[in-house]
Parts: structure tokens; C-alpha cells; sequence
């Protein structure tokens, strides 16, 4: 180091700088080789605060794991390297956690075992957590219960077995096709997927019964049917070669029978209603029409209760003409109003459309015939124009809403409500898209500040105030230059401290894009690898040009 400023002596005195400026500019050596010094040692301790940090965790995660898998305490060796027993405690760590790590694994197979077994005998799992680390005890005997499932769960199966012979010999006798979930388990399921607990069981054995009582019921049903059905033939005056074509099903009352008649009882009903029921639905048609011409809410939909009936009578029927007249009327009394906000909810949907292309115009580099243009000055109009509509159909909603003594609700909520409800979703979405651009473009920045991809770092010469080749050479050929810019100043990387430079005054567009790389330096991320700290109000130099880390220095 006295080499080097000896060198730097002989090299100022041969410039023929000024002994102030020499001072100083030794003061600066100085202080540079006092930075690189500090900056070891910090990283140097950091690294021993790194090794303490990290016996301090493996020593607290081995004797949770001790607790864990109840063993005992670990037993440190005394007299070695800190780098010695922080090897050999994240070495015992290692091992616990393996040893945990095989205990959890069994556990886990028996656990899968034991819902499998859970699952198909219905009963409850065994008192052991799948959280906490099993002993060896608790995996013995876990085993064990296991075992005992297996054997249970053989029993109950044979058990089913013979229970479901017979409900499938009762259900053939029948024509009984299963029905309920329970039945369909039963007969159509693969039977190791059936539940053997032991409610299942008693329900096999309550089907049977069930079966057995079955034909009693189907032969009951099916006469009430054949009553309904000549009741409803002698109305309808059906001809006697229809009738006598059913008669195969007047006599039988088996499960084909049953289906038959039900069916024959709806096909009746719904030719008596057939006449009364189209021109209902008709009716509704128009009505649900309405409904949304004039912005009817639910509520008030529900109230006209004969709509959602389905049970068609003539009684229903003038009821729906009743209905469609006064919502004609309604509807013509108020058009205008109704008009104006259909149309405003059309401009809404077509501004929205137009804000849309707009944020995406980056997208649209061809404007064939204008479209551009034309989308924004549409866009344009449109802005102005909905707050006119708005305010015009506020004062015609004031004028319905006294004659009619009520609110003017669109899709349930009051109009105007709702326009002030879509311009805040709109401003939000935009603030929304503002917010994703700015921190698109502060991540980019960010990253080209990080990596070197926009900013790249000073170096000292530049730094000084040098900024080409040429100004250096009349640096060194002129003193007269020399003397002007003991005033030039350049801006620390770490902080805003002004200090000298015994370079020459660059021009002011140098000094510009000096001050802008030092900005950008400012507002970027630390430099990658260096434990730097800001630099106090004292420091009166640069270390744009220090080594950023140990290992580069």
C-alpha cells in the first residue's frame, strides 16, 4: 500500500497537482482501502453469525425431534471447531429426521389399511393421530388392530352373500327392478364396494321383508289406477278398440302392469289439459317478455303467483289475460322511460366495448380506413352523452316513481343506484389496469437494474467526471483545464454527499447522464452479494468502483 502511494505521488507531483489537492486525493485512497477492509470484515462476520445462526436451528430442531420420537437427548463433543459441531449437529438432525421420516411411513400404510377397512365395515378409526410421531409400542399395536379388521370384515362378507341371493331370487318372482341407492348397491354394485356394517346388514334383512309385501302393495295400486282410467275413458270418451287394446293390463298387476297404467293415467291428464295448458304457456311466453321490457325484479315476478302453477284450469287461464292487459298497458303508459333505459344500457355495453379496445390499442398497429379514429371519437361522444341521458331519465323517474308511489328498479336495485354502481366498476377496473401497468414496468425496471440489462454500473474514471477518451488527453495536455474543475462534483451512489473530483468538468449533457445513471443507481436494488450500508453524512467520496463483494475484491 506505501508502494502504491508512493507511486501516486510521484505520478501528482509529475502532473504538477497542487499539495492541497494531493492531501486530499490521498485522503480518498485512504478512505477507499478503509471501505474494502470494513466491507471483509462484515462479511466475514457474517458468515460467523451465519454458523452460529444455524447450530442454534439444528439444535432446536434436534431435540424436538428427540421429543418427537422420544429418545434421548443428543450429547455434544467438547473442544472442536465451531464448523466441526455445527457439521456434526446438522449430521444428527439428518438422522432424526430420517428415523422420523420411516416411523411416518408406516404409519401411513396402516392408516390407508385401516379407511379401507373403515370405510367397507362402517366403523370408527382407531385413537392414533396421523400429525404426531408414533412410538414403536403404538405401531405394534396398531398392527394388530389392523389384523383383527381383516378377519371381521371376512365374516360380514359371507354373511351378505347370502342375503343378497336371496333379495335378487325375490326381486326376479317380482319383476322388481332395484330402485332406492340401497338396492342398486346391493344387486347392481360390485360387492366389495358394499358397506358390511352391521345397519346395513339389518336393512338387507329388512328388504326381504319389504319384497315379500311388495306384490300385496303393486295389486292395490294398480286397481286404483284402472279406476282412475275408466273414469278418465268415459270423459274423454275414448272408442272401445283403444280400450280393449289396454285390457292386457287391466287383469295383470305385476311391475310391467304398474308402469303401464301410470303411464296410460298421465297420457288421459295431459289430453284433458292439453288445450287450457298451450294456451297458458302461451300467455307466459308474453309475459315473461314484458317482464323484462319494463325491468320487473324478482320480487315482483314472484308476485304474480299463478305464473309458476301447474295446475292448468280455466280459472288460471283468465288470471294470465288478466295479467297481459295490465302489463300492456303499463308498458305503453311508460314506454319513453322504458325506451331510454334500454338505450342507455346499449351505450353503456358499447363504451365499455370501446374503453376495452382502447387499453388494448397496443395491440392494433393496422387503422385501415380510420377505425382508430372513429372508435375514439365514438368513444368520445358516447362519454359525453350518457351523463345527458342519465339526467334526463332521472327526471322522468322522479315523475313515474310519484305517479306510481314506488321505486323504479332496474335489475332490483334503483336506477340511478345502479348507473353510479357501473361508472365505480368502471373506474375501478381502470384504476385496476393502472395499477398492472405501473408494476409491469417498476418489476422490468427493477429487473434491468438488477441484472445489467438497461443500467450499467460507472466505472471511476467516468464516474469523476471523465466521459470520453478525448477530454482526458487535454486533461493531461493543458493544466489550465486542470485548474477549472477542482469545482466539478459528482453524486455518491449511497447517498447525496457532494464530493470533489480531480477530473475535468464534463459538458452539461455529460453531467446529465452522469446524474442519471447515479440516479438510477440510487433507486435501484443493493448490488448483488454485498453487505453495503448507506454511507454517513461524513463520507465525502465515491465507491461506485469498489468490488461489490469478498469474493470479486
Amino acid at each position: 500500500m506505501n508502494k502504491a502511494l508512493c507511486h501516486l505521488k510521484d505520478i501528482w507531483e509529475e502532473i504538477g497537482i497542487p499539495e492541497d489537492q494531493r492531501l486530499q486525493r490521498t485522503n480518498v485512497v485512504k478512505n477507499h482501502i478503509k471501505s474494502l477492509l470494513d466491507m471483509m470484515v462484515k462479511e466475514e462476520e457474517s458468515l460467523r453469525q451465519r454458523l452460529v445462526s444455524s447450530i442454534q436451528t439444528c439444535r432446536t430442531d434436534m431435540e424436538k425431534l428427540c421429543l418427537e420420537l422420544q429418545l434421548n437427548a443428543f450429547e455434544e463433543e467438547s473442544g472442536i471447531s465451531m464448523l466441526q459441531q455445527e457439521n456434526n449437529i446438522r449430521t444428527q438432525v439428518e438422522a432424526l429426521l430420517k428415523e422420523k421420516a420411516q416411523r411416518m411411513q408406516q404409519l401411513k400404510a396402516l392408516l390407508e389399511q385401516e379407511q379401507d377397512l373403515c370405510d367397507i365395515l362402517c366403523s370408527g378409526p382407531y385413537d392414533l393421530s396421523a400429525d404426531s410421531v408414533p412410538t414403536l409400542e403404538q405401531l405394534e399395536s396398531f398392527s394388530q388392530h389392523v389384523a383383527s379388521q381383516n378377519t371381521e370384515k371376512a365374516k360380514r362378507y359371507a354373511e351378505f352373500a347370502d342375503l343378497k341371493r336371496q333379495i335378487i331370487l325375490y326381486m326376479a318372482e317380482l319383476e322388481h327392478t332395484p330402485e332406492t341407492s340401497f338396492e342398486k348397491d346391493v344387486v347392481c354394485e360390485d360387492e366389495d364396494a358394499f358397506c358390511l356394517s352391521r345397519d346395513n346388514i339389518s336393512s338387507l334383512k329388512l328388504l326381504v321383508c319389504q319384497l315379500e309385501e311388495s306384490k300385496v302393495e303393486n295389486e292395490a295400486r294398480c286397481e286404483a289406477n284402472r279406476e282412475k282410467i275408466q273414469r278418465l275413458w268415459d270423459r274423454l270418451q275414448v272408442p272401445q278398440e283403444e280400450r280393449e287394446a289396454f285390457n292386457d293390463h287391466m287383469v295383470s298387476s305385476r311391475k310391467r302392469n304398474l308402469e303401464a297404467l301410470r303411464a296410460e293415467v298421465q297420457r288421459l291428464e295431459e289430453l284433458k289439459m292439453l288445450n287450457i295448458s298451450n294456451v297458458t304457456e302461451a300467455i307466459r311466453s308474453e309475459i315473461a317478455v314484458f317482464w323484462e321490457k319494463c325491468f320487473f325484479s324478482t320480487d315482483q315476478r314472484q308476485d304474480f303467483t299463478p305464473y309458476f302453477s301447474e295446475i292448468f284450469t280455466e280459472e288460471l287461464l283468465s288470471l294470465h289475460d288478466a295479467e297481459i292487459q295490465r302489463l300492456k298497458q303499463h308498458y305503453e303508459e311508460h314506454q319513453e322511460l322504458f325506451d331510454g333505459v334500454h338505450q342507455w344500457e346499449d351505450s353503456w355495453r358499447l363504451f365499455l366495448d370501446l374503453e376495452v379496445k382502447k387499453s388494448h390499442r397496443s395491440t392494433r398497429f393496422t387503422n385501415r380506413g380510420g377505425n382508430l379514429l372513429k372508435e375514439e371519437k365514438q368513444r368520445s361522444e358516447l362519454h359525453k352523452s350518457l351523463p345527458k341521458l342519465e339526467k334526463k331519465l332521472k327526471a322522468q323517474i322522479d315523475t313515474w316513481e310519484s305517479e306510481q308511489d314506488r321505486e323504479f328498479l332496474v335489475h332490483g336495485q334503483k336506477f340511478l343506484q345502479y348507473v353510479e354502481e357501473q361508472w365505480e366498476l368502471h373506474r375501478i377496473e381502470k384504476e385496476k389496469e393502472k395499477q398492472e401497468r405501473h408494476l409491469k414496468k417498476s418489476k422490468q425496471t427493477e429487473e434491468d437494474m438488477l441484472y445489467g440489462t438497461a443500467v450499467r454500473t460507472p466505472t471511476k474514471r467516468r464516474l469523476l467526471g471523465t466521459t470520453t477518451p478525448i477530454k482526458t488527453r487535454k486533461f493531461n495536455a493543458t493544466s489550465s483545464i486542470s485548474s477549472a474543475t477542482s469545482n466539478s462534483s459528482s453524486r455518491s451512489v449511497y447517498g447525496t454527499t457532494v464530493c470533489r473530483s480531480p477530473g475535468p468538468r464534463p459538458p452539461l449533457s455529460a453531467n446529465k447522464g452522469c446524474n442519471k445513471e447515479n440516479e438510477a443507481q440510487l433507486k435501484g436494488s443493493p448490488l448483488s452479494g454485498a453487505l453495503l450500508t448507506p454511507a454517513s453524512p461524513q463520507t465525502n467520496f465515491s465507491i461506485a468502483s469498489v468490488a461489490s463483494t469478498y469474493s470479486e475484491f
